[in-house]
């Protein structure tokens, strides 16, 4: 079976703390439990949670849905944004079994980056090792009005903005993210093609911004 992963790379730095945290928790949560609606999505999207904050951590390993289970998420510490990509392209180049002459590994990975806030360590370096890494699409969501839209610009060119960080924003942010891969997943599976671009996703709801300079 090839499957499609799912990387969502989630900032959980002290700014988070409070309403947010508590957002992504509930997100997180309605996310699962739509995929494990849809039948597409059942049977190929594995899904992985990668937190940041004062040092990077794989809370979730890459799994499969029905095996997925709720992470514990804490928000403190700075933002170590570097630090979580170089940890994600690590992730990407261990984890994902690669297509050789004899089998056919799979799909290009869909990554999912939240932050509110300004990374506190050398982004550059970890951009630099996820740029190594076949990625399909890359969206990073620059959550409120702090968080540094030009560093994510250069991570990808697939930015989208929350106005805020409260509950009904980071929910509709959650919900786009579980259309996505319902979407992802349905796709592959008709088409036999890994997804490369943004516009082969739904359209971000209101709450969500496209980023475009």
């Amino acid at each position: 079976m090839r499957r499609l992963p799912v990387y969502l790379l989630l900032d959980t730095s002290g700014s988070m703390n409070g309403e947010p945290i508590e957002s992504v928790k509930t997100g997180l949560k309605t996310l699962i439990s739509s995929l494990r609606q849809d039948p597409y999505a059942l049977e190929t999207a594995f899904l992985s949670v990668i937190t940041f904050d004062n040092t990077a951590k794989q809370i979730v390993p890459l799994t499969e849905l029905l095996a997925f289970q709720e992470p514990q998420l804490s928000a403190n510490g700075g933002t170590a944004l570097g630090e979580g990509l170089t940890l994600l392209a690590n992730k990407v180049n261990t984890e994902i079994v690669k297509t050789t002459p004899d089998i056919k590994g799979d799909w290009k990975p869909l990554v999912f980056i939240m932050t509110d806030g300004e990374p506190t360590d050398n982004w550059k370096n970890g951009l630099a090792e996820l740029k190594k890494c076949k990625i399909g699409v890359i969206v990073a969501c620059a959550a409120g009005t702090s968080a540094n839209i030009t560093v994510l610009k250069q991570i990808t060119e697939n930015v989208v903005q929350l106005d805020t960080t409260d509950q009904n924003t980071i929910r509709a942010f959650f919900k786009w993210v579980s259309a996505s891969i319902s979407v992802g997943s349905q796709k592959i599976e008709t088409n036999g093609k890994d997804i490369k671009n943004i516009g082969e996703l739904p359209a971000p709801p209101p709450e969500l911004k496209i980023i475009t300079i």
